[in-house]
């Protein structure tokens, strides 16, 4: 049984001064390290309303819990000076998820000024190292050996058009390179004047979206090539970028038809365009052959995993809030995130299954209260890893938003 109380302890004592000043913000911790629980122990979660670093008084706060248990319970007290306080606990393997969120005298969400205060959502989990995925296809690696057979088959074609990069010192190309389907396109910049085999190589991916590549002018002491998700032109105006979004990339990777065949699903293309992209990188002359990094948020976690796992040629990959992670977790009972709806095809694309191949040294940050890529998948992620890994969980941070302050859970471990 889920419980709830306003204790007589000023429990934010010691975080209060560190806050933000100027905003009204809510803050939310566990009485130990949200991954240490074991199966049916007490979780204490208090979370309190603060303004400027001062507790909030006579406010509705509304919260649920619910759970990879497939539990939920609901109340809703009204702030006081000393913080809410939720007990609950979780029995089987995984996680449960606390929302608290202030409401105004109507019922909607507080807003400071004309900012909605933003809910805490955090959570804290149980048996993390039997938290195990839905079983990949049993034809994964033949089928990913088909794929790039076809991605062999096209010639690597490389149209680079030098372009402004606006940093001193940095050349930046628009670049397009021949691949199945739509070309890769990115822009891909690099230091003047670099000697030959003289620098490592990074590739950058980019979350969910429709945008053009951004130049990565940051490219002083290596080669970097920044790849937008979809093969399309980049630096048009935001109509162009608007139009497809509305047009022939809306809602792309969801299309449940497309999803039934994993070389019709759309992100087969994407992956194949990922596998291109470090062709590409590795082609340039002054990459020194031995250090080569992917990285990249949501979806560009998503693809930068893959990308160590299909190129064993990847070092080092540092994937940000990572997506589609144990897609198939619905059918184990978990608590979703925003995926697509589930057929067999999409665990050729599930990155959790890509990890088992990774060699690279992975790093992972990923937040309890992120429901869009819900921290049961990161879990199953990390499991899978079997190469130098560290995984960062943040307590009170969603896929969009990061509560200041909050504390941090890491696991790490060596390569198996």
């Amino acid at each position: 049984m889920l419980k709830f109380f306003i204790p007589s302890v000023t429990f934010f004592a010691l975080i209060v001064s560190t806050l933000c000043a100027g905003e009204i913000r809510f803050y939310g911790e566990t009485d130990k390290d949200p991954l240490a629980y074991k199966p049916g122990e007490e979780m204490v979660f208090s979370v309190q309303l603060l303004d400027e670093g001062k507790p909030v008084e006579g406010v509705t706060l509304k919260w649920f819990r619910r759970g990879d248990d497939g539990l939920r319970e609901e109340g809703s007290v009204v702030s006081a000076a000393e913080p809410l306080v939720i007990r609950t606990k979780i029995e089987v393997p995984g996680f449960v998820h606390v929302n608290v969120q202030a409401l105004d005298k109507e019922g909607k969400t507080l807003k400071d000024g004309e900012r909605n205060i933003v809910p805490f959502d955090g959570g804290a989990g149980v048996r993390l190292d039997e938290i195990q995925g839905y079983p990949e296809p049993e034809d994964f690696d033949e089928f990913w050996a088909k794929q790039k057979a076809r991605l062999a088959e096209v010639p690597m074609r490389v149209e680079m058009v030098p372009v402004e990069s606006g940093a001193e010192g940095v050349l930046c190309f628009d670049v397009k390179v021949d691949c199945v389907g739509r070309p890769v396109s990115g822009y891909y910049c690099k230091p003047k004047g670099a000697a030959p085999k003289s620098l490592p190589a990074h590739v950058t991916f980019h979350g969910y979206g429709i945008r053009s590549s951004n130049k990565p002018t940051w490219a002083r002491e290596a080669i970097v090539f920044d790849v937008n998700a979809h093969g399309i032109l980049n630096g048009q105006p935001q109509e162009y970028y608007e139009a497809l979004q509305k047009g022939e990339l809306a809602g792309y990777g969801f299309n449940k038809e497309e999803n039934q065949n994993p070389e019709t699903a759309y992100f087969n293309g994407m992956f194949l365009r990922l596998m291109r992209a470090l062709e590409f990188i590795k082609a340039q002359p002054e990459w020194n052959g031995e250090v080569l990094i992917v990285s990249g948020g949501s979806q560009g976690g998503l693809q930068c995993l893959s990308a160590a796992g299909l190129d064993a040629d990847v070092t080092e990959c540092r994937a940000y809030v990572p997506w589609c992670l144990d897609l198939g977790g619905r059918n184990l009972k978990r608590l979703g995130g925003w995926f697509p709806e589930w057929t067999d095809a999409l665990g050729y694309y599930d990155a959790a299954n890509h990890a088992k191949r990774i060699k690279a040294k992975t790093t992972i940050v990923a937040g309890l209260g992120d429901y869009v890529c819900p921290p049961s998948g990161q879990i199953v992620l990390y499991n899978n890893l079997k190469c130098e890994k560290e995984l960062t969980f943040h307590q009170g941070k969603t896929h969009g938003y990061t509560m200041p302050n909050g504390t941090k859970s890491v696991l790490k471990s060596a390569a198996q």
